[in-house]
């Protein structure tokens, strides 16, 4: 991005009596104003950045924020004590002390809707939807400053730093890459938009050109490359780094021996020959579309099912129906893959969901989005208990809804922290009158709007939709539908997962005849691999389910399908 430096004031003046900051940053080449959200962020230690310190956990540092949008005067854009802030609400309250201190514009760009509204949304520029890692945002190197919040003190800070672009994979021998351009979401966003794919090849692909192949979508958050394969073994001089979550010594260490080991056991003699595919589909609310259409992010759900997959299929030799197409992943992944099971019941033959998202919204996580007033509070007549967002297998509590969601405000209004609250949010909600997402609840006061709660239900809650519509599609999705949870997920995923197999196990007619499972103790990313440890098992997907997806194709393969061609 050519840039040239330009200084500009927000509305508004410098609070007398009160810590200020004044941040200027460049113009575009053209000289339009760039615009976004500009965060100020503090720390007590300079690494790593301040802007990699920014966490709902207790080791957060602190982030204050506001909105750049339209004409400005020329002096700089101030934040100061009516910033919202996290986890600290204002300036005006930090404790006195020397502070790192950094500031980062997170760019937005201008978007003309098929629906006629124009909004302003960071769009991804192959990170994955990440504020403080985006190309072409602006930043500034940190700097050590004492600061007392009840003295008058202005403070300048200049962004003469750009993240640079990050360069596309390269296509190997088994792993290709391919981007994609969308009818359905060039017309829904009125701009070219793409979805793209990592593709794992199978061994001898090209010495059997007259095979074709099943295919099995990989679903999950956003990666640079296919997750999880390493052609190369682990690396002998890579420090070891613990993983407090695992208790595990050297986790890095043994992430690339399950790589490699993976590559190995794809390259074997007895390994299925199959198409695997990690669906790129980062948008401009979030890291991926949870695959499923959507009146904020576009109809994902047809554009990935009815185009993209058909032009990999055609494109890398895949059979193309079916009853050869299987969906299987975890977390964000596991709700993707029930998800399109779901809408798309007849053009997947199976889907694999661990730890998924929550699929039955009266245990939204923590929240009864139909019963519940508030989602932050569980109140009684003389007293109310902060609801919980995230713990340990332990039932420790380091985090609360409120917790979560003050930290998405801070660092977007209108659902554009490209955090999990709002990604939910975008996705689920009906649009607005000005084009952004209708809150499923006050972002500040946790207040639920029950009218926006009546339309998730109807359109995203998998348990109700799937109750309400067996009757149709209840057929179609005979042994198809497999979930596996650990009982001490850390988001609490297990709530739901408990309703749907009430449903599932008691009152489908015909029987659904899948499975729940659930890992004793287990924390999030649990797979049903009751063998391993939660740390191993969640490293092993592709071998979990990829023999499981064959051996129900075996079975429910119409006569006359090819099941011989890739069985070499």
């Amino acid at each position: 991005m050519a840039i040239l430096l330009s200084c500009f004031l927000a509305a508004g003046s410098l609070s007398a009596g009160k810590l200020n900051f004044v941040i200027t940053y460049p113009q575009e080449s053209d000289g339009k104003l760039l615009e976004g959200r500009l965060l100020l962020l503090l720390a007590k230690k300079d690494d790593p950045e301040p802007r990699f310190q920014i966490t709902y956990r207790n080791n957060t540092g602190l982030i204050y924020g506001v909105d750049v949008l339209g004409p400005r005067p020329n002096k700089g854009v101030v934040i100061d004590g009516a910033a919202l802030g996290y986890p600290i609400e204002s300036l005006n309250d930090i404790p006195v002390g020397e502070y790192w201190v950094q500031g980062l514009l997170h760019t937005y760009e201008t978007f003309n809707l098929n629906t006629g509204q124009t909004v302003k949304l960071p769009m991804d520029n192959g990170e994955g939807q990440k504020w403080n890692r985006s190309p072409g945002n602006l930043y500034s190197k940190p700097q050590k400053i004492f600061l007392d919040p009840s003295k008058r003190k202005t403070v300048k800070i200049t962004l003469d730093q750009v993240i640079p672009v990050i360069e596309p994979p390269k296509d190997s021998k088994y792993v290709k890459h391919i981007r994609f351009q969308s009818k359905l979401l060039t017309e829904f966003w009125g701009r070219p938009t793409y979805l793209g794919a990592h593709i794992l090849l199978p061994k001898d692909f090209d010495k059997h050109p007259e095979a074709k192949y099943p295919l099995m979508v990989f679903h999950g958050h956003y990666n640079h490359d296919f997750r999880g394969f390493r052609p190369e073994p682990p690396d002998p001089d890579l420090e070891p780094v613990f993983s407090s979550r695992f208790n595990w010594e050297g986790y890095n260490r043994t992430v690339q021996e399950y790589e490699h080991q993976f590559y190995k056991d794809w390259t074997s003699d007895d390994f299925p020959r199959v198409l695997v595919i990690d669906i790129q589909h980062q948008n401009p609310y979030y890291d991926d579309s949870y695959a499923v259409n959507s009146a904020n992010i576009g109809p994902y759900g047809d554009a990935i099912t009815y185009e993209l997959i058909p032009y990999i299929e055609e494109k890398f030799r895949g059979i193309g129906e079916g009853w050869a197409r299987f969906l299987y992943g975890g977390s964000t992944g596991g709700w993707e893959a029930l998800a399109a099971q779901v809408f798309y019941p007849e053009e997947y033959n199976g889907c694999f969901a661990a730890c998924p998202d929550p699929i039955d919204f009266r245990a939204y996580c923590q929240v009864n989005i139909y019963e519940d007033e508030n989602a932050y509070y569980k109140k009684g007549p003389f007293k109310q208990v902060e609801t919980p967002a995230h713990r340990n297998y332990l039932g420790e509590v380091n985090a609360t809804m409120k917790d979560m969601n003050h930290l998405e405000l801070a660092l977007g209004t209108n659902s554009r922290s490209g955090d999990q609250w709002d990604i939910w949010q975008a996705v689920y909600s009906p649009m607005g009158p000005d084009g952004y997402p209708q809150p499923i609840w006050d972002k500040y006061t946790g207040t639920i709007d029950k009218d926006v709660a009546n339309y998730w239900r109807e359109n995203y809650d998998l348990q109700y939709i799937l109750k309400r519509d067996w009757s149709k599609i209840g057929s179609n999705l005979e042994g198809k539908i497999h979930i596996y949870c650990g009982d001490m997920d850390n988001y609490y995923l297990n709530n739901a997962v408990y309703l749907m197999e009430d449903f599932l196990e008691e009152t489908t007619k015909p029987y659904y005849n899948g499975e729940v499972d659930y890992g004793d103790r287990a924390e999030h990313c649990w797979n049903g691999d009751q063998t391993r440890p939660n740390a191993l098992s969640r490293l092993r997907y592709n071998q979990m389910f990829i023999p499981k997806a064959v051996v129900r194709m075996e079975n429910t393969a119409p006569p006359g399908a090819d099941l011989k061609s890739w069985r070499y």
